[in-house]
């Protein structure tokens, strides 16, 4: 069953305007701070820590079993494009967590990904259906270059906060800077208000 929830609805007021400095793009573009890795789907691992204690792994096919929903937004990227009315399919932050038995309510979340990259988002930006890890992007398989076989989606925060090749995530809670917060950028990355470098 799949569930139709967050930002179907409730962005349509948002849907047809753009954050502050950006423009309107009509494909998604491909953008890394690396090459592209190679991951095999046998030995892809998703493993959620509360800190630093491996709490749940999940592979592939039992990732595939969760709870699938789909997610209908629009997404901003730092480097100023942004792309209306995109929709993906996967797994909803939160129910990730309620099976890994972590109370996250409150703190972090400090992502790792296959190629070394890392990003922070406090987990009141992934709670009530605002962050997805997904596996499909407009109803086909998430390609590599856009992040495949899975990524991060928190589409209300600037892009590069929607990790491509998701490894890991620790529940922590404190924050600390991920790869690109560590080069100036900001901590947090509201498009709306230009949150781009670490003194906007």
């Amino acid at each position: 069953m799949i569930n139709k929830g967050f930002n179907q609805k409730n962005n349509l007021s948002n849907k047809k305007k753009l954050p502050p400095g950006q423009y309107l793009v009509d494909y998604l573009p491909i953008l890394t701070a690396g090459p592209t890795p190679k991951i095999d789907l046998k030995l892809w691992n998703l493993e959620i820590y509360d800190n630093q204690d491996l709490m749940k792994s999940f592979t592939w096919e039992k990732f595939l079993k969760l709870p699938q929903s789909e997610f209908f937004t629009d997404i901003h990227c730092v480097t100023k494009w942004s792309l209306f009315d995109t929709v993906w399919k996967g797994v909803y932050l939160e129910d990730i967590l309620e099976k890994s038995s972590i109370n996250f309510s409150s703190g972090y979340i400090y992502v790792s990904c296959y190629g070394g990259y890392t990003t922070n988002i406090p987990i009141k930006d992934i709670n009530n259906k605002k962050g997805m890890i997904a596996h499909s992007y407009n109803s086909k398989p998430l390609e590599p270059p856009h992040g495949g076989p899975a990524r991060l989606i928190v589409p209300h925060l600037y892009f590069w906060k929607s990790a491509k090749w998701i490894k890991s995530i620790h529940v922590i809670d404190k924050d600390k800077p991920g790869f690109w917060e560590s080069y100036g950028y900001h901590m947090y990355g509201d498009p709306w208000k230009e949150q781009r470098y670490y003194s906007d």
